[in-house]
């Protein structure tokens, strides 16, 4: 029988997973210098098929493939230098071995390259070069490679910004269902940055990223249902988005379901379950969670009234330039709660937001200064 005919029977029984008898198949082929017996073993060696997972065994079979110019074995030699994998770590060894993939047209290698040169892993880091490896992947259609080319021209780096080719790059992307060139194709349909804005278009994008637990497209369509963009108006349809997101730690998801617990919109009204939400946010450093925080805690809403958590948060926001929060900082530090009374630090805190225009903050300069 051929080397040919063996070959196939082996690749039959491996696309039939079974993959005791393709590994017995692939092994005489790939000693006696098979490329692409020598390429698979290595690949039924790295995921452990039919045989024990063995990095370094891995290595040694995509080796002699890559030697022979295999350039599936190339790239995953190059994958496996740069996780270090089998082999230690090196970062101008998988780019080598990247780029002899690349220029035999492997689209995974070519983005690869593009990663090494934006990163400047192994080569001198250079934009350029990383849009050069990007367009030839995705030209072929390689997803990954389409969304990076789309950052690039959003953000001008290696090529001319360019908000129309970003939305080129992000469209053929989001189009295979990367979740991230949906969110970034929503965002240039809702801030019309290369296309004619279209919050329905937004809406359609953002829903797509959603729906696979993008937690930023899940918090841009929870405002857009609470503030009926791009759809009907529907607080429940938002506080189900915003909880998604929160639920991945999203800061500013978390501080908008807080504020829906708190006003009883989309969900029945309560201020311990708003606070929950508003806690998470402002550990998160939100400026606006730890104001609100502030005030439940002055006010005693959802929580036991308690000055100097109060005083706590409104520093926090305070100190982030929130004027809101600067303003009730002063006022604890007048009236003494939750801190000991010192006049100077309240006009202090006055005086910075009074400077961006806080009205309550002017009133009390102009009448306590």
């Amino acid at each position: 029988m051929s080397k040919k005919n063996d070959f196939q029977n082996a690749a039959d029984a491996y696309n039939r997973q079974d993959y005791e008898t393709a590994y017995k198949l692939f092994l005489p082929l790939a000693e006696q210098g098979h490329a692409q017996a020598q390429s698979n073993l290595g690949w039924m060696y790295r995921e452990g098929q039919g045989i024990s997972q063995d990095e370094k065994e891995a290595v040694k079979w995509f080796r002699l493939s890559a030697e022979q110019d295999n350039e599936y074995a190339q790239c995953a030699l190059g994958r496996h230098y740069e996780k270090g994998l089998g082999v230690t770590q090196d970062y101008t060894e998988a780019a080598k071995w990247y780029r002899l993939s690349a220029e035999q047209d492997n689209e995974y290698a070519q983005f690869n390259l593009g990663c090494h040169y934006e990163k400047g892993l192994g080569v001198t880091q250079n934009d350029k070069e990383a849009v050069k490896w990007y367009r030839l992947a995705a030209e072929q259609g390689y997803a990954l490679a389409q969304f990076n080319l789309a950052l690039k021209f959003a953000n001008g780096q290696g090529v001319s910004e360019d908000d129309k080719e970003a939305v080129k790059w992000y469209r053929l992307s989001a189009e295979q269902g990367h979740a991230k060139a949906q969110y970034n194709l929503g965002c240039h349909y809702e801030n019309g940055l290369g296309v004619t804005q279209d919050e329905k278009e937004a809406v359609k994008w953002y829903r797509l990223s959603a729906e696979q637990g993008h937690a930023k497209a899940q918090y841009n369509l929870g405002c857009h249902y609470e503030n009926g963009l791009g759809v009907t108006q529907d607080e429940k349809e938002a506080v189900k988005w915003y909880r998604l997101a929160a639920e991945q730690g999203h800061a500013s998801a978390q501080f908008k379901l807080g504020c829906m617990y708190a006003a009883g919109r989309g969900v029945p009204q309560d201020y311990k379950e708003a606070c929950k939400w508003y806690r998470l946010s402002a550990e998160q450093d939100d400026k606006y969670a730890q104001f609100i925080l502030g005030l439940m805690y002055e006010e005693g809403r959802g929580v036991p009234q308690y000055y100097k958590e109060a005083f706590k948060w409104y520093r926090l926001s305070a100190e982030q330039g929130f004027a809101d929060g600067q303003c009730c900082l002063g006022e604890m530090y007048y009236e003494g709660e939750g801190v000991p009374h010192d006049y100077a630090e309240a006009i202090k805190w006055w005086k910075l937001a009074a400077e961006q225009g806080h009205e309550e903050a002017q009133y009390n300069l102009a009448n306590n200064a």
